[in-house]
C-alpha cells in the first residue's frame, strides 16, 4: 500500500507524524524508537520566546557587571556556556537527533512577538532543521487593541521568520479569527508553506481550597478533531500550502477522516503519550487494513475527496448542517418523559 504524502515539499513514507512535545523528543533515544514505529516525521518539542530573552538578560548582566568600575572589565565577556544556556543545547538536540533518524526533522518556534528570538530561525536551520513549525500562542487581552491589528502581527511574524531561512516553514495557529478563511490567505500569500490547524489555549483552573491559579493540562480527545477537519475541509484544494491536522487522532479512523477532509499529514500527541510510541505502528497496521478492505491504492485516491470542494453536497459544512444537528437532537430524558405521560 502506498502510503506516501507530500507535507512542506517533503516527501513523507506516510502521513503519521510525531507532534511536537516535550515527554516525546526530550530523550534521544526516542528519536530511532519513533522512526522505527512508523512516524514519517519529527516535530521536535518548542524553544519558547521566553527562553531565549532570558538568555539574553543574562548575556547583558554578565557583560555589563562591573564595567563602570574597572577599565580592564570592558575586554571581559563571559564563557560561552553563558551564552548558550537551553538555546544552545536546542540546536544541539537537533544535530545529534538528524544524526539518529533519517526521516525528517522539524523544528518548532514557540512566541507570540516580532522579537530578536526570531534571528534563531535561521539557527534552526543552520542546524540541520528540514523545516520550522512557528508556533504562534497568542492570547490577547489588550481592550485597545483591535482584530486587524493582531492578525498583522502574526503576519508580521510569518513574513520575517520566511525572509530569514530557505526551509519551509508551517504556521500553527489558533482558529480564534473573526475569518479563518481569509486569514489562511494571508498566510498563505506571506510565504507560509503550510498551517497546521489547531493551537490548543491550556486554561488555568482555580484550586478554590489554596485560592491559587493551577495549570490544567488535558489531553486532547476525539471530538477535539472535529474543529481541525471543518477547516481542512473548508480549506482544500483553495489554497497552494500543505495542510497539517492535530488534536484528538488517536486511531486509524480519524487519520482516514481528516485525510478524506484534505489533510496532507496528522500529527500524534496525546494517543503517544496515552499508549506509548509503539502505537504508532498500531495505527499504520490499521490504517493499511482499512485502504485495503475499500479497495484504496495510495492515499491519493483518499484525500481530499470529502471537502467542501468534492463533497457532493458542499453546504454540509456550513450553517444548514448547523441547522440539522439542532433539530435532529432528542435528549434520553425527553423519551422517558413520553412514555411516562402517554
Amino acid at each position: 500500500m502506498d502510503l506516501t504524502t507530500q507535507y512542506l515539499g517533503l516527501t513523507l513514507k506516510s502521513p503519521l507524524v510525531v507532534g511536537a512535545a516535550q515527554p516525546l523528543t526530550e530523550d534521544l533515544g526516542n528519536f530511532r524508537w519513533m522512526e522505527d514505529s512508523g512516524a514519517a516525521a519529527i516535530v521536535m518539542h518548542s524553544l519558547f520566546e521566553e527562553q531565549i530573552r532570558r538568555e539574553r538578560l543574562e548575556i547583558h548582566h554578565h557583560t555589563e557587571f562591573g564595567t563602570e568600575s574597572f577599565a580592564e572589565a570592558l575586554t571581559y565577556f563571559p564563557e560561552p556556556d553563558v551564552f548558550h544556556v537551553g538555546t544552545q543545547a536546542y540546536l544541539d538536540h537537533i544535530r545529534q537527533a538528524k544524526a539518529a533518524v533519517d526521516i525528517p526533522i522539524i523544528a518548532s518556534l514557540n512566541g507570540a512577538t516580532l522579537g530578536g528570538w526570531i534571528d534563531y530561525a535561521q539557527q534552526l536551520q543552520e542546524a540541520g532543521a528540514d523545516a520550522i513549525e512557528l508556533n504562534i500562542y497568542w492570547i490577547p487581552t489588550d481592550l485597545d487593541l483591535a482584530g486587524a491589528d493582531v492578525e498583522k502581527d502574526y503576519v508580521d511574524i510569518v513574513k520575517t521568520v520566511k525572509d530569514s531561512v530557505q526551509i519551509p516553514v508551517a504556521v500553527k495557529l489558533s482558529p480564534f479569527f473573526s475569518n479563518m478563511a481569509n486569514m489562511a490567505k494571508r498566510l498563505s500569500a506571506t510565504g507560509a508553506d503550510g498551517l497546521v490547524l489547531f493551537n490548543r489555549f491550556y486554561q488555568p483552573d482555580i484550586d478554590i481550597e489554596n485560592l491559587e491559579i493551577q495549570p490544567n493540562l488535558i489531553l486532547s480527545a476525539p471530538q477535539d478533531q472535529r474543529l481541525p477537519l471543518t477547516w481542512i475541509a473548508l480549506l482544500y484544494g483553495k489554497l497552494p500550502l500543505s495542510l497539517a491536522a492535530t488534536s484528538g487522532i488517536s486511531k486509524a479512523e480519524d487519520v482516514v477522516k481528516l485525510l478524506m477532509a484534505g489533510a496532507d499529514v496528522t500529527m500524534l500527541v496525546a494517543t503517544l503519550l496515552r499508549h506509548g510510541i509503539g502505537h504508532i505502528k498500531t495505527i499504520e497496521d490499521e490504517l493499511i487494513q482499512w485502504l485495503n478492505e475499500h479497495e484504496y491504492e495510495s492515499l491519493a485516491q483518499l484525500r481530499g475527496s470529502m471537502s467542501q470542494l468534492k463533497c457532493p453536497n458542499p453546504s454540509d459544512f456550513e450553517r444548514v448542517q448547523y441547522m440539522r444537528a439542532i433539530q435532529s437532537y432528542h435528549p434520553i430524558w425527553a423519551a422517558d418523559y413520553q412514555v411516562v405521560h402517554s
